[in-house]
């Protein structure tokens, strides 16, 4: 059983709080205290710790627990197809537009980076989209997709690609029975699209990397980075923004989350396409430059 007052349970669990925004640069504080308190005590239990400090101490001494902490106060779920309308925006208007001046420039590359991929669902949506329009078309486009996360046990279910029912449900029937096989009670994506998509690690606090390595130098047509930024304070959307900014090609588009933006010292670097969708196109040139 968990130790100590309720009082000294709020300070502590304050403490490892503060320890994950100094460590990583999430921002809880806006997560209903007894959720935070839930989820953290699981891992209380998991490590033996009788309370939040002793668990602080442990923190602080195994940097792997990091993730696990992380792991179960974050929600790692998601579909494919997630918000239809984007993706519906995305298969219509934003890729034809892209795929129109990548002819022009007689480019044959297509880069896209899914940051905060989870369990892959994302870039494998995209990679389906993108499949479709290259064999409809009949189009000669190099396909290269990155999707990073910092939850390394979600990047290994990602790459294995086997998803229940919930995961699928907004997945159009001749695609579902094209791009997947039944598996028990389970679905699996084809290697067809699997392929397509390289997973890695990344943290989008990396000081060391502007963009993934695996990616080289960035240079991203279309960059989707939806529902992560919610979990990050304004000092670090900010160091977050100034990323996703520069490892975008010029005029390339970014995708948000429906609840997110561009914060107020990048609004200026970004027009948004839509009124009704927070899809955002890079300015070709940053203002008064």
């Amino acid at each position: 059983m968990i130790k100590g007052t309720k009082q000294k349970t709020g300070q502590g669990l304050k403490a490892i709080l503060n320890y994950l925004m100094e460590q990583r640069g999430f921002d809880f504080s806006g997560y209903p205290p007894l959720l935070l308190e839930r989820r953290t005590r699981k891992r209380l239990t998991a490590t033996s710790c009788p309370d939040y400090f002793e668990y602080l101490s442990f923190l602080q001494r195994n940097a792997a627990e990091l993730d696990h902490l992380l792991d179960v106060i974050t929600i790692n779920v998601s579909r494919f197809f997630r918000d239809t309308l984007t993706f519906e925006l995305i298969a219509d208007r934003i890729l034809p537009a892209i795929i129109l001046e990548k002819n022009r420039l007689q480019d044959h590359s297509l880069r896209v980076w899914s940051a905060g991929c989870a369990q892959g669902e994302e870039p494998y949506s995209l990679a389906i989209l993108i499949h479709e329009m290259v064999r409809k078309d009949g189009l000669s486009m190099n396909l290269h997709l990155f999707a990073t996360d910092v939850d390394a046990k979600t990047l290994k279910k990602a790459e294995k690609a086997v998803y229940p029912p919930d995961s699928i449900k907004n997945i159009k029937y001749r695609l579902l029975t094209k791009y997947f096989t039944p598996e028990g009670t389970s679905f699996r994506l084809s290697p067809e699209i699997r392929k397509l998509v390289n997973f890695s690690f990344y943290d989008m606090l990396d000081n060391k990397h502007g963009v993934p390595p695996e990616s080289v130098f960035g240079a991203f047509d279309l960059v989707l980075c939806r529902n992560l930024l919610i979990y990050f304070n304004l000092e670090y959307q900010e160091t977050i923004f100034e990323k996703l900014y520069h490892s975008l090609s010029p005029n390339g588009f970014l995708i948000l989350g429906e609840a997110e933006g561009p914060t107020m010292t990048w609004r200026r670097y970004f027009s948004r396409v839509f009124d009704f969708s927070p899809i955002y196109r890079k300015k070709s040139k940053r203002p008064g430059k």
